[in-house]
């Protein structure tokens, strides 16, 4: 069973919850309302192999999730931080972040490493986080350089 903590924000009182993973359907209802998703994916194979994953609750809405993958070794990954627009701007992607961070530590992790948009770096140096030079291929559009 996951471990649960209760946050109180100004103005909501909200359930952090670690694992088990939420049901897909769940999972989908926050990705449409916060990602504007318009197809429904079947999480099962990427949290199954995750390192933890965090969920914020009010009574029994998911709010707010982070995912975090591994390498199965000392780096850890966050994914896809996300909130429920109405519940933004209260806290809640700060502690997600935070509890995958103590999670992520407490499981063995020596790393942790985040990729953001640039309008999140602010939210992401506030969380601890500090820019490395980094590198990225888009394999959706490049093609592979035949070795000789």
């Amino acid at each position: 069973m996951g471990k649960t903590h209760r946050r109180r924000s100004s103005h909501l009182s909200f359930l952090l919850q670690a694992d088990p993973f939420p049901p897909n359907d769940v999972l989908n209802a926050l990705w449409v309302s916060a990602w504007g998703a318009d197809v429904l994916r079947d999480f099962s194979g990427i949290l199954s192999r995750s390192l933890a994953h965090v969920g914020a609750y009010d009574g029994g809405r998911l709010v707010g999730f982070v995912n975090v993958a591994w390498d199965g070794g000392v780096h850890a990954f966050l994914l896809d931080t996300c909130v429920d627009p109405q519940w933004r701007r209260q806290g809640i992607a700060t502690r997600l972040v935070n509890e995958a961070e103590r999670l992520a530590r407490n499981r063995g992790a020596q790393w942790l490493h985040v990729d953001y948009e640039p309008h999140l770096e602010g939210f992401y140096r506030a969380c601890g986080f500090r820019s490395t030079q980094a590198g990225l291929i888009d394999l959706r559009r490049s093609a592979a350089v035949p070795i000789r």
